[in-house]
């Protein structure tokens, strides 16, 4: 596949561009991308059509975690998970939704979270994008199923990144990994055409017992 891959740092996407340039045959090009920003996000777009020709697939990954009491957390913050984890999608969508119509159809997957379940205290910012990025998706997966448009979310558990400021450690060795979400991805890709797991949960299979 040809990919297309964005961040807000210009670093991060020279390096990824490099290691997905060094790992398969497809072509790969990058831009920085703040996708809170519509405007930037329809850049991204247009950047991606004139390297590639279209889009076939898209993935939402972009997401924040910041986790404080609701009497703690600023407005600011609020805003901030809100519009990364939420509104970014509906952004992103509203631009590939025409463009996966152009060529005849197309998967958007949306990478959500078990909070998007499962409610916790301090992390009512995070819980609300993700339980409205689940209900997004679901509407999204009717409206747009007959044009040959497939929506799908994932629902990972702890997955040992930088994610909420923590740093990846071997005493978390058992948290899922990025590969193993990315997994999930292809393997989504792969089925049949006339198969949609819309909903997909994956969790760590040896989390820490309990006392």
């Amino acid at each position: 596949m040809d990919v297309c891959v964005s961040a807000r740092s210009e670093d991060e996407v020279r390096r990824a561009v490099e290691e997905l340039g060094d790992a398969g045959e497809g072509r790969v090009t990058g831009a920085v991308c703040d996708v809170r920003d519509y405007e930037e996000v329809r850049a991204l777009f247009e950047h991606t059509v004139a390297e590639f020709g279209g889009v076939d697939v898209l993935v939402n990954n972009a997401g924040v975690g910041l986790f404080q009491s609701v009497e703690e957390m600023s407005p600011e913050d609020f805003r901030a998970v809100l519009e990364t984890n939420l509104n970014s999608v509906f952004y992103c969508c509203h631009e590939a939704i025409p463009l996966m119509r152009a060529r005849g159809g197309g998967y958007i997957i949306n990478i959500s979270s078990l909070a998007g379940a499962n409610p916790h205290p301090r992390m009512a910012a995070y819980n609300a994008s993700k339980f409205a990025l689940n209900g997004f998706s679901e509407a999204l997966m009717q409206e747009v199923r007959h044009d040959r448009i497939k929506v799908s979310y994932i629902m990972p558990g702890s997955v040992n990144t930088h994610f909420g400021g923590d740093v990846p450690s071997a005493e978390q060795s058992w948290q899922l990994q990025p590969p193993d979400v990315a997994r999930v991805v292809f393997d989504l890709l792969r089925h049949d055409e006339r198969s949609l797991p819309s909903r997909v949960e994956i969790r760590p299979s040896m989390p820490p017992k309990t006392k």
